[in-house]
């Protein structure tokens, strides 16, 4: 069975297919951004991106397909890493 795409929209306001399963950090590299990471492990939180509204940390979640055919990223910002979101 095909896996069908799934639109992504990033908040350089970049848009790029993906598949349900692939690591979120090789598509947002693919757009030319960089999530934070931290501990890899998803204890420190660094790479917590905000999809469709929820919180998911990107070193241990992989991307899935939500109820709608899209999905829209934004970074959470967070004070002890700074302001320096994309």
């Amino acid at each position: 069975m095909k896996q069908s795409r799934i639109k992504i929209k990033w908040p350089n306001n970049l848009e790029i297919f993906a598949y349900e399963g692939d690591d979120w950090f090789l598509i947002a590299e693919k757009v030319g951004l960089e999530i934070p990471a931290g501990c890899l492990t998803g204890s420190c939180g660094a790479c917590e991106i905000d999809v469709n509204g929820e919180t998911v940390r990107a070193c241990i979640t992989n991307i899935k397909k939500g109820k709608e055919c899209s999905l829209k990223v934004s970074f959470t910002t967070d004070p002890f890493w700074g302001n320096k979101i994309i």
